[in-house]
Formats: structure tokens, sequence, C-alpha cells
């Protein structure tokens, strides 16, 4: 049974830092998912049983029922199909893709174009984690979490986490969106400093940093569906 699609189609833009104005902005990194299949040199595909020790219900894994690309858009796609990886069993499969390695950056503008579910236990993420551990474990090393969906919510949320298991952290007000099931554009604009986070440019998070947090390291791009 087919119970979710997520991220239809996407626009990924790393503006370069120290940009203030989007004229000003230079453009470094992109994909708009125009090819027959993903662009590996820009994605990784992970695959897991774990469960991402969120009590999460689904296995990752690299099939094309659940991550495709077709027709100008990147599709994640969670079903309820009972898979088993390595002896583990799990209700859904689900996918998750990463630019570790391939796509880094510190200080940025990122823009994702992205048509999102609402659903029981459903927790589609668009976020950022560190390349380098270079302060720890999670969330030592800092977490961005650039948009949240949360179960069966009309609304979006943006955090960042830091410090030993994410004991430091500041949650953005819940953005209301009354469309949430259409395209939206989910973004960050990360200085030193500061980061920010908006939906269609309306601003709905900000938080301010400085040494004692650990955003000043090269962070990569996650996307991914989450049941729980």
């Amino acid at each position: 049974m087919k119970i979710l699609l997520i991220i239809t189609f996407a626009i990924l833009n790393s503006l370069a830092p120290f940009s203030f104005g989007k004229s000003k902005q230079k453009l470094i990194w992109a994909d708009e998912f125009n090819g027959e299949s993903l662009d590996y040199s820009k994605w990784g595909v992970e695959e897991n049983a774990y469960g991402g020790g969120n009590n999460e219900q689904q296995i990752y894994r690299w099939d094309k029922k659940n991550l495709r690309v077709e027709n100008g858009n990147l599709v994640i796609e969670a079903h309820k199909d009972n898979p088993n990886i390595a002896g583990t069993t799990r209700p859904y499969s689900s996918a998750r893709i990463r630019s570790k390695h391939r796509g880094d950056w510190k200080y940025c503008r990122v823009d994702v174009r992205a048509k999102m579910p609402i659903g029981k236990g459903m927790w589609p993420a668009i976020w950022m984690l560190p390349t380098d551990e270079k302060y720890g474990g999670w969330a030592s090393s800092g977490e961005i979490d650039i948009m949240e969906q949360f179960a069966n919510k009309t609304y979006v949320q943006a955090t960042c986490h830091w410090d030993h298991n994410g004991g430091n952290a500041n949650y953005g007000l819940p953005m209301n969106l009354s469309t949430p099931t259409e395209f939206h554009t989910y973004s960050i604009d990360w200085r030193q400093g500061s980061i920010k986070a908006y939906v269609d440019d309306v601003e709905y998070f900000v938080m301010s940093t400085d040494s004692t947090m650990p955003f000043d390291a090269n962070f990569f791009l996650i996307f991914k569906s989450e049941l729980r």
C-alpha cells in the first residue's frame, strides 16, 4: 500500500557566504532533477534499518519504488510493505539521500522547492548535519533543520540543535501553511553570527550564533521521509 509522496520537486541553491541582498548572491551548487536518474556526483543514498533513533518505523533502502527521478521531480515515496534488511523487519520502506562529501558548505543560503504530504505518522524533513563531527557526536557538532513537517499537521518548523544529546536547541515558532500539500520554497540563510529560515521568503526562524556554538564548520544536506 502506497502511503506517502514527498519532495516531488526540488531546486537546491547554495549561495556564496557573506552575500547581502539577492542581487549579490552567487549560485554555486544546484540540482533541478532534470535527468533520468539521481545525480550520484551530488547525492549519496543511505540504506539502513536502524530507525534513526526516534522510534522510527521505516527501513531506508535504495529502491526505485522508494526513490526515483521522473518528469523533472525527485520523488521519495514510502510504502507499508514490511521490508527486511539484514534480518530486521519494519512496517514501512522509505528513502533518504544526502550530499555529504559531494556538497558541503559553511555559511550559505539553501533554497529547496518541495511538496509535502499530510498524514498520521509522516515526518518529512529537509535538514543539515556536520560533515565532520569536530565537536563530538550528535548533537555536539550541531544540526540545522530547515524544515520539518510534523505528523498530520498543517505547519512546518525550523530548529537548530547543539550540545550533547541535543540538550541545547532553539525551536522556531511553527509556520502555518494555508496550502500545506502544495509546493513551497523552504530556505535557510546561514551566516557567521546568525541562522534564519524562510517559507516562500517569509522569515519564520532566526537565531544568533556565537563561538560557543558548533555552527562554524561544513554541513551537508539531507532529504528524508521518516515514519513514527
